[in-house]
């Protein structure tokens, strides 16, 4: 007799690629040394946390009744905490939300979780666009929905209009999209926001059904160059947003984020219940009760972008002089590289074991033939690596 469910064996079998490769490069460290293993695997903020973030939990400590901070509160999170975040939303986007319009969660993941709980039935679709964050399939089959690929659009990665129209039926609930992006770090503008907008709203008039566009925004601040990020509940109705504190604030461990939910989505009061019992029922009972509190004296205190600007100039020149060919990134701490083979698998190893360069393959996100290098990392170890990229392209001709 087995114990452990086929989908739980399932998800053994197959791991976290990007998880694995973080442990390859630890057993790597005591094999070659720090100074000589360049690992770019895992989104890990290297921006120091700001210190308006580390006071505000402080203060939240001394200066709060402890049964209070380390109790239960509504399974919706502190009503402080919703105010702020709506308070916050409405000063920068000239939106209008209320308390009730928020729901605190253990990250965006978990706000993600929530929202595909509340509006999938077994059976279901969601739609995501590739290259897309490896977890949303299992964040969608945990339902019993079934994942709807919309193919990658290289080399600017926005999204195939004709394909997503194409992949919409009248079983869809839902559309993911991460922007920016992670893997890719492109940003989608207004005018691929208006397209797709206008798209979902042909479909459900066509199909006559709800389909909810579910915003995933945990690198929604991250973006350089003066690119801005379109508020997405300003372009289509039934938009729900999910975001993290995680990068904006380099506190990825403390697991605080929000479902935003706007009136003006299709059975908004049921949705809004909803989210309080999703929460729960998802075993999380409530967000981290500190983490409420605290990110109310932080909101306005986000980390210093400038740093993984210069890593992000590092990078770019160095590949640039190694050969290789990459999407420019306009946001998050990635940068989507294309490999010079069409097996980025083989190519992933080949620079793991010859040049100790730990990189994520792009068939881990639904994009084979393109690689993934996080450059969330000292900015030293960038500067290192150079030699070993430049041999890298050398090696397939490139240099």
């Amino acid at each position: 007799m087995e114990v452990i469910s086929k989908e739980m064996q399932r998800l053994l079998a197959t791991g976290s690629t990007l998880r694995a490769m973080f442990e390859e490069g630890k057993r790597m460290v005591k094999q070659y040394g720090a100074e000589n293993v360049f690992d770019f695997s895992l989104g890990n903020p290297s921006v120091p946390t700001p210190a308006a973030m580390n006071e505000s939990m402080i203060n939240v400590i001394n200066n709060t009744d402890s049964m209070m901070l380390h109790g239960y509160m509504s399974n919706a999170g502190y009503e402080s905490s919703r105010q702020a975040v709506a308070d916050d939303l409405n000063r920068r986007f000239g939106t209008h939300f209320a308390a009730k319009n928020v729901t605190m969660t253990v990250g965006a993941a978990n706000a993600l979780v929530i929202a595909i709980k509340i509006l999938t039935n077994p059976g279901d679709e969601v739609i995501v666009f590739a290259p897309f964050f490896l977890e949303y399939r299992n964040y969608i089959s945990n339902f019993g929905a079934k994942t709807i690929v919309v193919p990658p659009n290289p080399p600017t990665f926005m999204p195939d209009m004709d394909a997503f129209a194409a992949a919409i039926t009248e079983r869809t609930r839902a559309v993911i999209i991460d922007n920016p992006n992670n893997p890719s770090g492109v940003v989608y503008d207004v005018e691929t926001i208006r397209k797709m907008a206008a798209i979902m709203e042909e479909k459900q008039k066509e199909y006559g059904t709800s389909i909810f566009l579910l915003s995933d925004e945990p690198y929604r601040e991250i973006v350089y160059d003066g690119v801005e990020v379109p508020f997405l509940t300003k372009y289509y109705r039934n938009t729900l947003v999910c975001y993290s504190y995680s990068k904006a604030m380099s506190v990825p461990g403390e697991r605080i984020g929000y479902l935003l939910m706007p009136d003006e989505v299709d059975e908004s009061e049921q949705i809004i219940a909803a989210s309080s019992i999703g929460i729960r029922v998802l075993g999380c009972v409530n967000a981290p009760s500190l983490q409420q509190l605290a990110i109310i004296g932080a909101m306005d205190h986000l980390c210093d972008v400038n740093e993984y600007d210069k890593n992000r100039k590092l990078l770019m020149e160095i590949l640039d002089e190694a050969g290789f060919e990459y999407a420019k990134p306009q946001g998050t701490f990635y940068l989507f590289m294309k490999t010079p083979i069409e097996d980025d698998r083989a190519f992933v190893a080949k620079a793991k074991d010859d040049y100790q360069l730990l990189l994520s393959a792009g068939s881990a996100f639904d994009c084979p033939g393109w690689l993934r290098i996080a450059y969330c990392v000292p900015h030293d170890r960038i500067a290192r690596s150079r030699s070993r990229f430049v041999a890298l392209g050398h090696e397939f001709g490139l240099n």
